[in-house]
């Protein structure tokens, strides 16, 4: 039963509603807000028909203009590109032996290779290239494989110890925890433990062991040889940690670090950019004459 009747005071039809004694008019909605109701819907058709707008299975309707958000990035991502594309390939074309003769090359590969190396070496060295646990830290002047730029681009093109790259830097430490018992691991963690102080790396007990099991790579004065990445005992720099337990895990178990052979998956400019980046963040040295 309708409850529909004439407002006596205004002479207009009620909807019927009533709350606590009040009751709706019925009154038409203003023509302004009816237009602008109509012309959204309108807008909304001519919007679905012209930009991507529907979710489909596996993506959505394109529209009639094919315009996308990741097309307008690709094409500022196009532009920019294109604007660098001389400082590119004049960077492809310097050694990078000789960049310093070219500051606004060198500016423009430090400035390049900052953002490779944000995007690809970060995630290991950290942001700030400070390393870790496992991944050496590039701001200090302990190198495994060499610290000059030309020796750095080569290891970031070819990687250490992957398996993609047959010009890779390799080289393995036996797990000596299946070689020697376990006072004997426990001698050589300490003699090793005090090469940094000055002990003469082939003097006491640990000098035997360490003469029989560990000069062969990291040399009689235990500094290493950076041709087979092995690394300095004598500089209290420790990859894997330097606390008794850590040292005596590294020797026991031989660790075997891998780093992806960057030349796979960065350009020519990209790779000598971020060489020259690591080079530049203060631990890098200058070519050896002897080696050129």
């Amino acid at each position: 039963m309708s409850n529909k009747r004439i407002d006596p005071v205004t002479g207009t039809e009620t909807t019927g509603h009533q709350w606590d004694g009040i009751e709706e008019l019925n009154n038409p909605l203003p023509r302004w807000w009816l237009w602008t109701f109509y012309a959204t819907i309108l807008f909304g058709v001519i919007y679905v028909i012209l930009f991507p707008a529907w979710p489909m299975l596996t993506s959505a309707t394109g529209g009639v203009l094919g315009w996308s958000t990741r097309g307008d990035v690709a094409a500022e991502i196009q532009a920019v590109d294109d604007a660098q594309a001389p400082m590119r390939n004049r960077l492809v074309e310097t050694d990078l032996a000789a960049l310093g003769d070219h500051p606004e090359v060198q500016g423009f590969a430090r400035d390049a290779g900052a953002a490779v190396f944000r995007t690809n070496c970060s995630q290991c060295h950290g942001a700030g290239a400070a390393g870790g646990i496992g991944y050496p830290n590039l701001l200090d002047d302990a190198w495994l494989w060499g610290g000059d730029i030309d020796t750095i681009a080569t290891t970031i093109r070819h990687g250490i110890r992957n398996e993609d790259d047959p010009d890779a830097r390799w080289s393995q430490m036996p797990a000596f925890g299946e070689i020697l018992s376990e006072e004997e691991i426990a001698t050589l963690t300490a003699h090793v433990m005090s090469l940094p102080d000055g002990t003469d790396p082939l003097a006491g007990p640990g000098g035997e062991l360490f003469d029989m099991n560990c000069t062969s790579c990291h040399g009689m004065d235990g500094k290493g040889d950076q041709s087979l990445g092995a690394p300095n005992l004598t500089d209290a720099i420790w990859l894997y940690g330097g606390s008794e337990e850590q040292i005596a895990h590294s020797i026991s178990r031989g660790p075997f670090g891998v780093m992806p052979a960057w030349g796979k998956f960065l350009s020519e400019a990209e790779l000598k950019a971020v060489a020259a980046y690591v080079h530049g963040l203060g631990g890098g040295t200058e070519a050896d004459p002897a080696t050129n």
